[in-house]
C-alpha cells in the first residue's frame, strides 16, 4: 500500500511518522508538500504533528487553506482514509473534515509527557485492533490540545460512536485527575460520522519502536493496515 505524508512549514513529526510507516510498517511513503494538489494515487493520507505555520493565528488556522488541503477534502468526501495527529487534528477541525475544536490546554502551559489513553470502541479503522480493556500510554506534546465541542455535538458523537479515545490512567480509569489539558469528557481522538477521517492529540508514531522502550502505539497502524488492505480487496 501507498500512504501521503503531508508536510508544511512547521511540521516536526513528519519524518517520525515516516519512519513508523516505511521502516516498522514496511509501507510505500510519498512526502506530500503543502503546495501541492497532487495526492499521486495514495491509499491513506496522514498529517503529522508540529507547529505549522508556527502556529500564528490559532493552530492549523493557516494551513487548512493550503492547496494539498483542498485535495485532502476532496479525498475524505469520497471515502480516502485520513489520519491526522496532534497539528494534524487542529487541521482537520479547522478544515470542517472533523467537528469541534482544540483550544489551550486549561493550565495554559505546552504540556509534554507520557499519558494513557483508553479506545471507547474497537470498530473503526483505527481502533479495530485495540484491547478497550487496556490502557495504552502514549506521549503527549501540545500547547493546545483542549477538545472542546457543544452539548448537542458531544450527544451526537456519543450516539455516532465517533469518541474513539479518552484519557485515563494506567488502570484504564477515566479521571479528571488524568485529563492532561482539560478537554470535554477525557477526549484524546475522534473520527466524523462517515468513520474515514480520524485525529487524535496523543503521539503513536512516538510509541511504535522498540528502542523507544514503547510500543503501545503500534496497535493503531496494525489496525490501520488491516481493515484498509481489507477495503482495497473487496
Amino acid at each position: 500500500m501507498k500512504f501521503g505524508v503531508v508536510i508544511f512549514p512547521g511540521s516536526n513529526c513528519d519524518e517520525d511518522m515516516i519512519y513508523v510507516l516505511e521502516e516498522v510498517m514496511e509501507q510505500e511513503v510519498v512526502r506530500l508538500w503543502h503546495k501541492e494538489s497532487d495526492l499521486q494515487g495514495v491509499d491513506g493520507v496522514f498529517i503529522p504533528g508540529g507547529f505549522s505555520y508556527g502556529d500564528y493565528l490559532r493552530s492549523g488556522a493557516i494551513a487548512r487553506f493550503s492547496p494539498i488541503m483542498e485535495s485532502i477534502i476532496e479525498f475524505a468526501n469520497n471515502g480516502g482514509f485520513v489520519f491526522g495527529v496532534c497539528n494534524g487534528f487542529q487541521i482537520l477541525c479547522e478544515s470542517g473534515l472533523l467537528p469541534g475544536a482544540l483550544l489551550a490546554n486549561n493550565n495554559q502551559k505546552f504540556v509534554c509527557k507520557n499519558v494513557y489513553i483508553k479506545a471507547d470502541n474497537h470498530e473503526t479503522t483505527l481502533t479495530s485492533e485495540i484491547n478497550t480493556s487496556k490502557a495504552l500510554q502514549i506521549p503527549i506534546a501540545h500547547g493546545e490540545g483542549r477538545y472542546y465541542a457543544d452539548g448537542k455535538t458531544i450527544t451526537e458523537m456519543r450516539k455516532n460512536e465517533q469518541i474513539l479515545f479518552r484519557y485515563c490512567d494506567e488502570y484504564g480509569q477515566l479521571s479528571q485527575d488524568f485529563n492532561p489539558n482539560g478537554s470535554v469528557e477525557n477526549i484524546a481522538g475522534i473520527c466524523n460520522k462517515n468513520k474515514n477521517v480520524y485525529g487524535m492529540m496523543p503521539h503513536p508514531e512516538r510509541a511504535s519502536d522498540d528502542e523507544l522502550g514503547n510500543t503501545d502505539g503500534i496497535v493503531l497502524f496494525e489496525s490501520i493496515l488491516k481493515n484498509i488492505k481489507i477495503k482495497l480487496t473487496q
